[in-house]
């Protein structure tokens, strides 16, 4: 008799773990870019790319907006950084402390709005590709 409410027990503890487990149920899709290839200024397919600075719109997230400045020079995006993102509380700026310089050397790397997601910080990555694709159009118009 102990031993089946011992499993009883066990079996409502899982139940009530696998049910209070919450997953990401905010799964906004991220606009693909327009090229596969990094930009290039010379020509070739589509628009040609223009040097300077380019701010993305803002993107919203569950925790606040972010938003993506870019400095393109010579076809190729040589900084990016994270001008806004949310910070409002403790936990925020723990994970965006983090997560920002990664997502920032990602786009770098990527040369496009393709990049990881950071784990820990899926809405501000989420909102981070966003707003990057919206800089990178803009310095395709």
């Amino acid at each position: 008799m102990r031993r089946i409410a011992i499993v009883a027990a066990a079996t409502v503890s899982v139940v009530v773990l696998l049910f209070s487990y919450r997953t990401s149920t905010d799964r906004t899709p991220v606009p693909p870019a327009r090229t596969a290839s990094p930009p290039t200024s010379g020509a070739g397919a589509g628009a040609a790319v223009a040097s300077g600075t380019f701010t993305g719109d803002a993107a919203d997230t569950r925790y606040g907006p972010v938003q993506v400045r870019i400095t393109v020079a010579g076809g190729r995006i040589t900084e990016a950084d994270a001008i806004e993102y949310p910070q409002e509380s403790g936990r925020d700026v723990r994970i965006n402390s983090a997560a920002v310089p990664e997502l920032n050397q990602e786009a770098l790397q990527a040369q496009s709005a393709q990049i990881d997601t950071v784990s820990g910080a899926t809405y501000t990555s989420e909102g981070y590709q966003q707003s990057l694709q919206s800089a990178i159009d803009q310095a395709h118009r």
